[in-house]
C-alpha cells in the first residue's frame, strides 16, 4: 500500500497538525511563567508529554518548586508507562527502534495505532502520528515561546490562569463514565481545600493521592476510565458496539 492510500497515515497526520497547532498555547504560557525559550524547549524535546509539560510550568508558575513540578509531571506521565506495556507487545519495535517508540508513545500514536485491525497499520499509525506530532508540537512551541516572551506580565493577559484552563481542557474530554467525573470532582474539591494550607504544587499531589485511595476502594464498570485523547474511528467502535449488541439480541 502507498503511503498516501494509507488510512493510518492520513489520520496520524491530521492528528499531528491538530495537535501540533496547540503548542503554540504551551510555549507561550511556559515563558510567561518564568521559564527562559531554552528551558521551554528543553521540556518539549525531552519530556514531551503535553499533559505533563502543562502540570510542570503550572506548579512553577504558582511558585512551586521543582520537586513538586516535577512530581506533578510524572503522575501525570505515568500513563505513558502503561501505553508503553501495550504498543511494546502490539508493534514488537527492535534495536533503536525501542527507544525512538518510548519517546513518542503518547496519547495520539496510541490511539492512532489500536485503532487499526491490520498490524502494518498499526505501526504506519503510530510511527506517523508520534514523529509527527512531536516535530510539530516542538515547532509550534517555539513559536508561542517567541510570542510569549514579548507579553510582558502574564496577568495582563490573564495568562496567569491559563495554565490551569488549558489542563482542564485536555483532561475533561478524557473522562468516560459517571464514576471518573465524580473522582476528579472530589479531586478538584479536595485541591481547592488544600491550596490555603500546603506549598505551591503540593495539592495537585494531594488530588493524586484522593484519587488513588478512591481507586483502589472503588469497584466501577471496567470499561470506564480514562481515554486517549483522541479516538480516531469512534464512529467505527460505535457501529462495532452496536453490531455486536444486535447479534447478541438475535441470538
Amino acid at each position: 500500500m502507498k503511503l498516501t492510500q494509507s488510512p493510518a497515515v492520513r489520520v496520524g497526520l491530521s492528528i499531528s497538525i491538530a495537535t501540533g497547532l496547540y503548542g503554540v498555547s504551551f510555549g507561550a504560557l511556559s515563558v510567561t511563567s518564568g521559564l527562559d525559550f531554552w528551558q521551554t524547549m528543553a521540556l518539549s524535546l525531552l519530556l514531551f508529554s503535553g499533559g505533563s509539560q502543562f502540570a510542570f510550568i503550572g506548579v512553577v508558575a504558582g511558585g512551586g518548586s521543582g520537586v513538586a513540578a516535577m512530581s506533578a509531571a510524572t503522575l501525570l506521565g505515568m500513563r505513558n508507562g502503561i501505553y508503553g506495556m501495550q504498543l511494546n507487545a502490539l508493534l514488537q519495535p527492535r534495536g533503536w527502534r525501542r527507544f525512538a517508540a518510548a519517546h513518542v508513545t503518547i496519547d495520539e500514536s496510541t490511539a492512532t495505532s489500536t485503532g487499526q485491525a491490520d498490524a502494518a497499520e498499526q505501526r504506519r499509525g503510530f510511527w506517523t502520528a508520534g514523529i509527527g506530532v512531536f516535530v510539530l508540537w516542538n515547532l509550534f512551541t517555539a513559536v508561542g515561546a517567541l510570542a510569549g516572551s514579548a507579553l510582558g506580565d502574564p496577568k495582563q493577559w490573564g495568562l496567569d490562569g491559563a495554565a490551569v484552563a488549558a489542563f482542564l481542557g485536555l483532561l475533561w474530554p478524557r473522562l468516560k463514565g459517571r464514576e471518573p467525573i465524580a473522582i476528579a470532582v472530589v479531586c478538584a474539591l479536595a485541591t481547592v481545600l488544600a491550596v490555603p494550607f500546603v506549598p505551591a504544587g503540593v495539592p495537585i499531589l494531594v488530588a493524586a493521592l484522593v484519587a488513588a485511595v478512591v481507586g483502589w476502594f472503588s469497584h466501577g464498570r471496567s470499561d470506564e476510565g480514562l481515554e486517549p485523547d483522541v479516538d480516531p474511528y469512534a464512529e467505527q467502535h460505535l457501529e462495532a458496539r452496536r453490531a455486536g449488541r444486535s447479534q447478541g439480541e438475535g441470538a
